[in-house]
Parts: C-alpha cells; structure tokens; sequence
C-alpha cells in the first residue's frame, strides 16, 4: 500500500493499486475490490501537495492521541455531566503535549501551503 500513498500522481497510484491487486487479490480480493470501487473517495489526499498527503495519511498521531484520551476516559463507565468528558479529555490533551518535543518534518514548508490553500481558515497565534 506504501506505493499507492506514496505515488507522485493519481495516475501513478492506480498503476499501483492495479499492481498491488495483481499481487494480492486473489488472497485479498474484498479488500483490492474496496479500493478500487471507492477509488475517488479514497485519493482526495492527492489533491494537496506531498507534504500535507503525509500528514492526511499517516495516523500513528492520531492513534497514540486518542490512546491517550482512552487513558484517561475508559476507567469511567459513565461521566455525570458533558462538561466532566470535557475536562477529562482536555486533561488528557494536556498531559499530551507536555511530551510533544518532535517538530513536524519540514513544517515550515507545510505551513506555508495551509495558508496559501486555507488563507482564510489558517490563523497563526504570536506566543507572547
């Protein structure tokens, strides 16, 4: 699948897919047939440049945050009040980011396409 998300273009990415079914669809055929039929849901991500399709597509971020959330939520079989969830939620965000040391690989990079795509969504906040 690393081809496929990896693939400079749409185009090179149904070549790979095509390759990837070749391969495995015999053993995996639900799966080959998935994609392809939900192929132009699927590559939304090729719309935006390559540095923001590695950030769209790989979750291990988000996994290890919503671990974390779990961490705090899941010992709790109910919470009295929506606002309970809330402060436990942004308590286990807190903590979260307390660990954040990496920066995002070529940030800067990034940043700068979230403005030029998002010029009216994107504000950046001056630490003071």
């Amino acid at each position: 699948m690393k081809d496929i998300y990896d693939a400079p273009t749409k185009q090179s990415a149904e070549a790979a897919l095509k390759d990837y079914g070749a391969k495995w669809g015999k053993k995996y055929p639900y799966a080959i047939r998935s994609w392809e039929d939900n192929w132009e849901e699927l590559t939304v991500f090729f719309d935006f440049p390559l540095e923001i399709r590695k950030i769209i597509y790989t979750t291990n971020l988000i996994e290890n945050l919503n671990g974390k959330i779990r961490k705090y939520t899941k010992n709790k079989l109910s919470f009295p009040t929506d606002d309970a969830l809330m402060k436990s939620v942004f308590l286990a965000l807190n903590e979260a980011t307390k660990k954040w040391s990496m920066p995002i690989h070529n940030w800067g990079i990034i940043l700068n396409q979230f403005l030029a795509i998002f010029e009216k969504r994107v504000r950046i906040l001056k630490k003071i």
